[in-house]
């Protein structure tokens, strides 16, 4: 199942190179949240656990723009410039951006293994950068710097969340993530309607984000939580920039040069230090 979801998430990073172009990054994903939030809520209901949104919605409405509205339009703003590849590598820096956000709001310490992971992770991004079959021309380095901060936001997201929301139910935070992000996009959204004729291609790829990589990507998500623990289900991170990669490069041909594969690597091993993520070899049973 985490190998599921990280396909999931990873195809993500493909459907936004496809649609975004089209539609524009602000109404993509104000249609990704808007669609995902409303079917959350629809199965929660189904199963007689219908989110209590009214109460709490002005934190929801906060964490829906710092954990889903602003990194979603930044990352869709990237994939503008950016492939699907790169641009899943460098949003695999969100657990070191996380880690330096925690630090900051006095929630976890800065330790010498954490500090030397973010500037291995920084030394990856250097290497993706430098080493890359893409020009850097003004225009990627815009799509760099969007990622980034779509990584930075996800970090100060996650560390709000933490601590905000220790008294409301997994699922119904994530409802009303989607349906608070749906919300802070709607009017910026409108203002950047798309003009042109959506075509199906860019609807297809719409409708496989809002459905596969968010709504359910997400009842796979917390069940995995529940079962095996957050220690495992983090090991998500390692896998889906491998698919993003993978997906790019399969379905939109993407060139996947040395600069690439090498600085998925260190970026990973940093996570690995800052996270303190470590894999054992375990014998069949």
């Amino acid at each position: 199942m985490l190998i599921l979801l990280a396909a999931i998430w990873g195809a993500s990073y493909l459907f936004i190179r496809v649609a975004s172009p089209v539609l524009g990054p602000l109404p993509l994903m104000e249609l990704r949240t808007l669609i995902a939030g409303l079917l959350l809520w629809a199965y929660a209901s189904f199963r007689g656990q219908r989110p209590a949104l009214r109460a709490n919605w002005r934190r929801f409405l906060a964490l829906g723009a710092l954990n889903g509205s602003l990194p979603f339009a930044l990352i869709a703003t990237s994939e503008l410039y950016l492939p699907a590849s790169p641009a899943a590598i460098l949003n695999a820096t969100t657990p070191l951006f996380t880690a330096l956000v925690a630090a900051a709001w006095g929630v976890e310490r800065l330790t010498r293994r954490r500090i030397t992971g973010i500037a291995i992770g920084l030394g990856g991004v250097a290497i993706l950068v430098g080493w890359s079959p893409l020009p850097l021309t003004g225009k990627v380095l815009i799509g760099i710097a969007a990622s980034l901060l779509g990584a930075l936001c996800y970090g100060l997201g996650g560390t709000y969340a933490g601590r905000a929301f220790r008294d409301i139910p997994p699922f119904t935070m994530a409802t009303a993530q989607q349906l608070g992000a749906a919300a802070a996009l709607l009017p910026f959204a409108l203002i950047a309607a798309p003009e042109a004729r959506i075509t199906g291609p860019a609807a297809a790829n719409l409708l496989a984000l809002a459905l596969l990589s968010t709504t359910i990507a997400y009842m796979i998500y917390y069940p995995l939580l529940k079962s095996v623990g957050p220690t495992r289900t983090l090991s998500v991170t390692f896998l889906v920039p491998v698919f993003g990669l993978a997906w790019g490069a399969i379905f939109l041909h993407e060139q996947v040069g040395p600069g690439t594969l090498i600085g998925l690597l260190v970026i990973l091993s940093s996570v690995g230090m800052v996270t303190g993520v470590k894999f054992r070899m375990r014998a069949a049973r």
